[in-house]
């Protein structure tokens, strides 16, 4: 059987007409795995997403090395996807943990930069050895830098939807923490489930409550794991309430290396399956997009976590 008709594209009411895949496969995908990828494939990894349409490609991080050292050759990295920022067409925002980071950032050219913080008093000091509010204390310099730079602003809040340590997390904790990353002047909010608990009803009232504290829709995306299997369903609560930006990682790579029960976030071949089933415009190429996250999988000498991945790469 042939899957090239496939998915039948069936609409559904209350939905974007089109959605921006925030893709972090290159930066949150890789920076988990144990053996070091070659600077080159990374390039090419990054390539190839451009390749497939996908035209926002998180490209690496500039943390210190001794924290996260598979992305300790972002200053190799970068200006070898020079062609790729010159052309205009593919934003390749960087994650940038403090002010050393962004002078780092900043040196080779970023127009786009990440402060990721959490929602939780564990997760921040395993992540960023420091409280919550000292780690917003941290980003207060950074994100008015920037800003000031002209460079978009994003803020990653982990632990939105629960914590390996605290259990659940109460909704206005998490609004508490979401409105003092917008305030201080952050484009974009990304909610991650990074250890993957949440269900569609928790997305959907923690967006509302989201809203009714005066962060619309429009500045937030969101970032789900698929831990139990519920990504793709939260997704589609997110889409329903009216978020058009949803992260995903191509072939589902990645975790979090401090948060050991969290595992790989949400395919960017499985959402595109999704959304091309909906009528949700991408702009990108599934089949492209598929042979990369192929492609990459041979590099790391394993098969792709991607369900759609594995049935349309299937050889009988």
């Amino acid at each position: 059987m042939t899957a090239a008709a496939l998915p039948m594209t069936v609409p559904a009411r209350g939905l974007p007409a089109r959605v921006r895949i925030h893709e972090v496969g290159a930066r949150d995908g890789l920076q988990n795995e144990k053996g070091v990828v070659p600077t080159e494939v990374k390039a090419e990894f990054v390539h190839r997403l451009a390749g497939s349409g996908l035209t926002t490609i998180e490209a690496t991080s500039f943390v210190h090395p001794k924290w996260v050292p598979q992305l300790a050759d972002a200053e190799a990295l970068f200006p070898m996807l020079g062609d790729l920022a010159a052309a205009g067409e593919v934003d390749l925002p960087v994650l940038v943990p403090n002010e050393r980071g962004l002078d780092r950032a900043l040196a080779l050219g970023a127009r786009g930069i990440a402060v990721f913080g959490s929602a939780t008093e564990t997760f921040a000091a395993r992540n960023l050895n420091r409280t919550v509010d000292e780690s917003l204390a941290m980003f207060e310099p950074v994100v008015a830098r920037a800003k000031d730079a002209g460079v978009r602003v994003r803020g990653y809040l982990s632990m939105c939807f629960g914590d390996p340590w605290e259990g659940a997390v109460p909704v206005p904790q998490v609004v508490r923490v979401a409105k003092a990353l917008m305030d201080l002047g952050c484009d974009e909010l990304s909610l991650g489930d990074t250890i993957g608990v949440a269900t569609p009803g928790h997305v959907g009232e923690l967006l509302s409550v989201l809203n009714s504290g005066g962060v619309s829709t429009d500045r937030v995306g969101v970032h789900f794991h698929d831990t139990y299997g519920q990504a793709l369903s939260n997704t589609l609560a997110a889409l329903q309430h009216g978020v058009t930006t949803v992260d995903a990682s191509a072939g589902g790579l990645g975790g979090c290396p401090y948060a050991k029960s969290a595992t790989g976030n949400l395919a960017t071949e499985d959402l595109v399956w999704m959304l091309d089933g909906l009528g949700v415009e991408t702009g990108v190429d599934l089949g492209a997009l598929t042979a990369t996250s192929v492609w990459m999988a041979e590099q790391l000498g394993r098969p792709s976590p991607s369900r759609t991945v594995r049935a349309l790469s299937h050889k009988e």
